[in-house]
């Protein structure tokens, strides 16, 4: 009886953790929004396509190992040294390497989310800077607001809109 159960538990295996690469949402709320969002992740794939970063557009990114609900879609994100190849999703576990940079295009819908949680969020994952594009300079009058990580790793105001990434 002891030799059965043994070899049942041994048999058994853990369910595969499925990390979806897709929720059914838009791209974007407006086409202003959406030509911001595939703008940059164009001029930053040309940009960097002599470096070993790879630029992501609206995909999601894993943040806890087990948990595919700790995800977001930022709307562009910069990961440096990591293997340049087309991603369904970006797990950071898995390459052990923090995005660098992150953008959102802000709209009416993603503001309050994009100010508090995920500026939270990207600060505690150590994403090195954080940049918020307002097109219509609705909330962010300068429509371009950057924060990047200080010592103490607490986003600090990009006063002069250039970015160290």
């Amino acid at each position: 009886m002891v030799a059965i159960t043994e070899a049942r538990s041994l048999s058994s295996t853990t369910p595969e953790i499925i990390y979806p690469s897709s929720d059914g949402e838009p791209l974007a709320e407006t086409q202003q929004h959406a030509s911001a969002i595939l703008n940059t992740f164009g001029l930053l794939r040309l940009y960097l396509q002599n470096q070993q970063a790879v630029v992501f557009a609206d995909q999601f990114l894993y943040y806890i190992e087990g948990n595919p609900r700790a995800r977001v879609a930022p709307d562009v994100m910069v990961v440096f040294d990591i293997t340049k190849k087309l991603y369904d999703n970006y797990k950071i576990w898995e390459w052990k390497q923090n995005p660098a940079m992150i953008i959102e295009v802000t709209s009416a819908g993603t503001k309050d989310t994009d100010f508090n949680f995920k500026k939270m969020l990207y600060e505690q994952l150590g994403v090195t800077e954080y940049w918020l594009f307002d097109p219509y300079g609705e909330w962010i009058t300068e429509q371009l607001r950057g924060y990047r990580l200080n010592t103490a790793e607490i986003y600090e105001p990009i006063t002069d809109h250039c970015s160290q990434v």
